[in-house]
């Protein structure tokens, strides 16, 4: 099959995906009869209307406050997570440390992060960056060592470097799952801001869906659902292009 091919039959298969949400949506909407779950027409027509006027704000701010936050967490826990897979003795020292702080719902210091850094985006960003930190680390320290230790004497019995082995070695063979721990820290990344813009603040996804919900505007409370889940499809959609230019061996 061919790359155009290829390409078709994905984007074929995204419009059939939308299609069966908004067919399951449109019967669960005529089941159950309630002005909390418009249609999908009139939520798709109000979110048409309100983005031009206001929604796009939100919708930017958000994106914003996401992209930030991955990055940090990307720049922070991908080099000591290889670091510390690639140490045995520093790994022994630190995974009991990692097993009883990683389970800790972060989301609890919420209320703590906004006293000491305010309700700005420096809050948001803060607790978002505490939650997906751990994720990333723990599954790139994993990649890390999964490496076999005989490919890495081969290129050291070669004349390489420590910087050459990871340059070569260590971080293309721990791409792939770094990209599977960016889209499972992408969509918690998502839910966690989500939760932490409803709180005392004028701007986000999560203000104007809950905005909209407190003025019981259900159209426009779905319109924001809405483009929070286009938010995610978009970011999703820019980690697989990232992805097929920085690993292109897995496409071939």
């Amino acid at each position: 099959m061919t790359g155009n091919n290829r390409s078709n039959k994905k984007y074929l298969n995204y419009f059939f995906a939308v299609l069966v949400l908004l067919l399951g949506w449109e019967i669960f909407a005529l089941l159950l009869r309630n002005p909390a779950l418009p249609r999908p027409l009139p939520a798709l027509i109000t979110f048409i209307h309100v983005f031009p006027e206001g929604l796009w704000r939100h919708f930017l701010i958000s994106t914003y406050r996401v992209l930030v936050s991955l990055l940090l967490g990307l720049a922070i826990a991908v080099p000591l997570g290889l670091y510390i897979g690639r140490n045995s003795k520093l790994d022994q020292w630190l995974a009991p440390q990692l097993y009883l702080l990683y389970p800790i719902p972060k989301i609890a210091l919420l209320p703590v992060v906004f006293a000491i850094f305010k309700i700005g985006d420096l809050s948001k960003i803060i607790l978002i960056v505490l939650i997906i930190f751990f994720q990333i680390l723990v599954t790139s320290r994993d990649a890390a060592k999964k490496i076999p230790a005989n490919t890495i004497l081969s290129v050291l019995s070669l004349g390489a470097t420590t910087k050459d082995v990871y340059r070569h070695v260590i971080i293309p063979g721990c791409l792939p799952e770094i990209f599977t721990a960016v889209r499972i820290s992408l969509g918690t990344a998502i839910s966690v801001l989500f939760f932490a813009e409803s709180f005392a603040t004028l701007e986000g996804l999560g203000y104007f869906i809950f905005d909209a919900w407190s003025r019981v505007n259900y159209p426009e409370m779905f319109a924001g659902i809405i483009a929070i889940s286009l938010q995610g499809f978009i970011l999703f959609l820019l980690v697989d292009l990232i992805q097929r230019f920085v690993c292109p061996w897995l496409y071939v």
